[in-house]
C-alpha cells in the first residue's frame, strides 16, 4: 500500500488526457492530486470520477487553475462559488477535499490538505506591496490568476489567503491528535526558497505566502507536497522532506513514461 502524489495534470491539453486515461489501476494505494487538474468545472468531475475508481483513496486541493473564471467556470460569479462547486464535485466523486476531515494514513500520520493561496508576499524586501504587480511586469511575467480570479466576497487575494491561512491554522491546531505526524498538502509551496523558477523569476509572488513558512515544523510534517511550480524536485528542511510533484504541460514531460511515471511515492 502505497501514497503516491501528482499535480499539475493541465487536462486541457489532449496529450495529458489521454495519458490519464492509460493510467493504470492501484487498488490498494491512495493518491493525492495537489492542484491544477484544470479549468472545467466538467472536466473536473470527470477526472474525478475516473481516478476514484483507479485508487483506493483521492485526495486533492485546489490550484490556482481551477479557480479560473474562463469559458469552463460558466455561471460562477467568482473564484470563491467555483471553488465550493469543486469540493461538492469531488465529494459526489468520493474525493477527500480541504473542508473534509482529514484522511489518516493507517497506523500514521494525517494527511492534512490545504488551501491557503497566495498574498503576493514572495516578492523582495525592497518592492511594496502596491507596486509588486509592476515590478513583474518590467520583465513581462504577470500572472493570469490578475485576471482569470476574482476572489468576491474577499477584496482581494490578500484577503482570502488570510482568512484561509488563518482558518487552516486553527483547524490544524485543533484537530492534529497529540503527538501524531502529518503529511501537509497544498498546492503552492509553503516555504519561499523552495521556489527555484529561474526562466521566470519575478512570478515568485503568486507562489505562495510566507504565512505559511514554519508549518512544517509547527504541525510536525513528516513530508510536505506541493505543485505549482512545474519544477519536480525534492528537498529537506529542518529534517521534513518537500515533494513538488508537477506533471505539467505536455512539453515538459515525457510521454514515453507515462502518467505513472511521474506519481510520487510519498509513503511516510
Amino acid at each position: 500500500m502505497k501514497l503516491w502524489a501528482i499535480s499539475d495534470l493541465h487536462l486541457a491539453g489532449a496529450a495529458n488526457r489521454a495519458a490519464l486515461r492509460a493510467l493504470p489501476p492501484c487498488p490498494a494505494d491512495w493518491l493525492i492530486v495537489a492542484g491544477d487538474v484544470c479549468e472545467s468545472l466538467s472536466l473536473f468531475a470527470e477526472a474525478m470520477q475516473f481516478l476514484a475508481g483507479r485508487f483506493a483513496r483521492v485526495l486533492w486541493t485546489p490550484g490556482n487553475h481551477e479557480l479560473w473564471l474562463t469559458e469552463g467556470a460558466a455561471g460562477h460569479a467568482s473564484s470563491t462559488a467555483k471553488y465550493a462547486a469543486l469540493v461538492a464535485a469531488a465529494r459526489r466523486a468520493g474525493v477527500a477535499t480541504p473542508e473534509d476531515p482529514y484522511p489518516r494514513w493507517p497506523d500514521g500520520p494525517v494527511v492534512a490538505l490545504l488551501f491557503t493561496g497566495f498574498d503576493y508576499s514572495f516578492r523582495p524586501p525592497e518592492v511594496p506591496r502596491e507596486d509588486v504587480v509592476r515590478w513583474a511586469a518590467e520583465t513581462r511575467c504577470v500572472g493570469t490568476d490578475e485576471h482569470l480570479i476574482r476572489p468576491a466576497p474577499f477584496a482581494d487575494m490578500d484577503a482570502w489567503c488570510a482568512e484561509r491561512c488563518a482558518a487552516a491554522h486553527a483547524r490544524l491546531a485543533a484537530e492534529l491528535p497529540p503527538g501524531v505526524g502529518t503529511v501537509l498538502v497544498n498546492h503552492y509551496p509553503l516555504r519561499r526558497d523552495l521556489v527555484r523558477i529561474p526562466r521566470i523569476p519575478r512570478y515568485s509572488p503568486w507562489c505562495g505566502t510566507v504565512r505559511t513558512e514554519d508549518w512544517h515544523l509547527r504541525f510536525r510534517a513528516a513530508v510536505v507536497v506541493s505543485g505549482h511550480l512545474h519544477v519536480r524536485r525534492t528537498d529537506w528542511r529542518d529534517g521534513t522532506r518537500f515533494e513538488e510533484v508537477s506533471l505539467g504541460y505536455a512539453r515538459q514531460w515525457d510521454s514515453a513514461r507515462g502518467l505513472a511515471g511521474y506519481l510520487r511515492d510519498v509513503t511516510p
